[in-house]
């Protein structure tokens, strides 16, 4: 190794050794209490694998892991076709443009609480004004988060109106980089905008895009606040994610072992996700 390479190892040691020993102790700690049945204050008896073996037997896991996956899939995607959209309006000459770009990161800057807070009063009671205007459409008592299927279409909307001006940003900003000579040498050509978006913008803007969809998958997959002050999970568990089942089986079932475990499954499933979208970025940088 290089003398230069030796210095800046040396400079980082401490970071890196500070990171370990802040992350070890509670990672290690988890890992313990996966393998054991043991409860809030003692770990327990030893079970080895029998949690995990238990989690994939599990209809109740089943459930909160297809909600996840709905919940991931449709939170990365509508995010990230809503704020390229939007990326993409704000790159015309829009008027007031400045203006709408600020607006537009109010539903990513307002707290969760204030958020969830604001859509509850929207759509949770009979007299809340998203139900009275069903009444008044002739669609009757439409309760959006009392019936399964609306609360999960509701949680739904709700992820992609939060996290839509964080894929506008970085959509905007990789936008920013094109040269705009490419398009005009398209448009010379006598492509179409269309033609313009599928085979200019999206492969020359591929690597953030990826990027994004990683940090907002990982996003997705841990959002605890969105699920947890909007609906609880509910009704009948038809919004319950895996994040949200861990802490059930933690804190209120008093099974750390299993929820723990179920976390650790979590984390594999998402790492395998991740380390399959580092490829697609491997691949657009070529």
């Amino acid at each position: 190794m290089s003398k230069r390479g030796l210095t800046m190892g040396a400079m980082l040691a401490p970071s890196l050794i500070l990171i370990v020993l802040i992350n070890a102790y509670p990672l290690v700690y988890a890992a313990i209490q996966a393998t054991h049945d043991g409860t809030l204050t003692s770990t327990g008896p030893y079970v080895g694998w029998d949690n995990f073996s238990f989690a994939l037997s599990d209809p109740g896991f089943w459930k909160a892991a297809r909600f996840t996956l709905w919940f991931t899939l449709i939170g990365v995607l509508g995010s990230w076709a809503v704020g390229l959209a939007m990326a993409l309006l704000l790159r015309s000459n829009v008027p007031g443009r400045s203006v709408f770009r600020v607006l537009l990161l109010l539903p990513w800057v307002v707290p969760m609480v204030v958020s969830a807070t604001s859509w509850n009063w929207l759509a949770n009671t009979h007299d809340s004004p998203l139900p009275s205007l069903a009444r008044s459409l002739g669609f009757g008592d439409v309760l959006f988060l009392a019936d399964p299927t609306l609360a999960a279409a509701t949680v739904f909307a709700f992820k992609v109106w939060g996290a839509f001006p964080f894929m506008m940003m970085t959509s905007g900003a990789a936008l920013e980089a094109v040269d705009h000579t490419v398009y005009e040498a398209a448009r010379v050509d006598g492509a179409s905008g269309w033609q313009q978006f599928r085979h200019i913008t999206l492969p020359l803007i591929a690597r953030p895009t990826y990027i994004s969809w990683i940090l907002m998958a990982i996003f997705c997959v841990n959002d605890f606040p969105t699920i947890f002050l909007l609906t609880g999970g509910g009704p009948s568990d038809a919004t319950n994610s895996l994040v949200v089942y861990s802490y059930r089986l933690v804190f209120q079932n008093f099974q750390p072992g299993y929820g723990i475990a179920v976390a650790f499954l979590m984390t594999a499933v998402l790492s395998v996700v991740a380390v399959v979208l580092f490829r697609q970025i491997r691949r657009a940088a070529r």
